[in-house]
Parts: C-alpha cells; sequence; structure tokens
C-alpha cells in the first residue's frame, strides 16, 4: 500500500533534501507530484506555501541560492505540501541561527495545531521542552517516554539536558 502510506507521510531529512538547481517554485511542484496532487492543488499550495513562508518574491530564485534556514522553512513545507497525517523530521534546525529556529518551532506549532502529528529527532535537549511528549533512546533502545515535565519530576531535574545526562551515563559503548 505504497501510494496510500505515501500520502499520510511526510518526511523532512536531516541533510537538505530539495533539489539545488530548480526553483522555489520547482521544487514546491515537484514534490506535489511525488506525492500525485492533482496540477490545480498543486498551482494552489504553491502559492499558499510561497504567501505563508514571504517567498513570493524568491519563487523564481534557485534553491541553491537562498539562505540555510530558508532552505529548511521550505524543505518543512514541501513535506507536508500533500496535506499528511504524519510528518517525520530528522534533526530539522541543525546549522540555523536561532531566530530561524524559533521560526521553525512555530511552523511545527502550526502544523500540530492543524491536527498533524509531528515526530522531531533532535540532539537538542531545549527543544524537547517544546514537545508533548519524548522519547529518549540509550544504546538504541527507548529508555524514557513521557511528557518533558513527568520526565524532569521522574528523574528530579530541572531540564531535559540533565534528563538526558542522567540516562546517557548508563550507556554501554559498543565498537561497531
Amino acid at each position: 500500500q505504497t501510494e496510500e502510506i505515501k500520502r499520510n507521510i511526510g518526511y523532512m531529512s536531516q541533510k537538505f533534501s530539495l533539489y539545488d538547481n530548480l526553483t522555489v517554485a520547482e521544487n514546491i511542484k515537484f514534490y506535489g507530484g511525488i506525492y500525485g496532487m492533482r496540477r490545480k492543488d498543486i498551482a494552489i499550495k504553491t502559492d499558499e506555501l510561497l504567501s505563508e513562508l514571504q517567498l513570493q518574491n524568491e519563487k523564481k530564485t534557485l534553491v541553491s541560492e537562498l539562505p540555510l534556514g530558508w532552505k529548511q522553512k521550505l524543505s518543512f513545507s514541501v513535506s507536508m505540501v500533500h496535506s499528511p497525517k504524519i510528518v517525520f523530521l530528522d534533526e530539522p534546525t541543525g546549522g540555523v541561527d536561532p531566530v530561524t529556529r524559533r521560526q521553525f518551532w512555530d511552523l511545527i506549532y502550526h502544523a500540530a495545531d492543524n491536527g498533524v502529528t509531528i515526530f522531531v529527532t533532535t540532539h537538542y535537549m531545549d527543544e524537547a521542552e517544546y514537545c508533548n511528549r519524548v522519547s529518549i533512546m540509550v544504546d538504541g533502545v527507548i529508555a524514557a517516554l513521557d511528557t518533558p515535565a513527568a520526565l524532569k519530576k521522574l528523574y528530579n531535574s530541572d531540564s531535559m539536558d540533565d534528563v538526558f545526562f542522567q540516562l546517557a551515563r548508563n550507556a554501554v559503548r559498543k565498537a561497531d
């Protein structure tokens, strides 16, 4: 049921996944096609995304010419171009400035407020504070799963950084 899965899931990879040699608008249209959207819907969604991201003046700009933060926000939007129910974001804020990072989380909150389930992987434990539930893995196994507040209470901690450090102290490092 590949097509059904594709319609319901969006994905943004850790490594930038848009095409540098296509324009902003061409990337949106390309991914809309990959996700099986109709041309009319792609055109409407392209205009919506360009407006939401305030990239109307950049629609003919090659993606390679955009700042990293704009690329990341565009990549997130493209992962949601087909209105999926679930979106996976693999370290979406890595390498972006603090202002763009905050704006990125605003995009995530907006999507979640509209009923989209968002899974975020991150090494930034302060970002875990923004999530409804957190899963911390140690040695490839889930070591903790709960709300940030509950985890901080359980581990008698003021921060998710400290919760992580308490759990990570028990890690067994194995050579590959």
